[in-house]
């Protein structure tokens, strides 16, 4: 998908999902894994790593 490393870089690189309304956030993974960080639409603490891959428009 992504054709070179800088555009990975920017697209994947410490961005977390919010589990409950799939908010993007971008941060460091020692406070996702602190639970440091809460949502900023949901105020939720539980994020996964983004998938890489698939978009909203899905795999092309």
């Amino acid at each position: 998908m992504v054709k070179f490393p800088e555009a990975s870089k920017r697209l994947f690189h410490n961005v977390y999902v919010c589990r409950s309304c799939n908010t993007k956030m971008r941060s460091i993974p020692k406070k996702i894994n602190l639970k440091e960080l809460k949502c900023k639409k949901c105020g939720k603490r539980n994020f996964r790593p983004i998938k890489k891959g698939v978009t909203k428009a899905g795999p092309t």
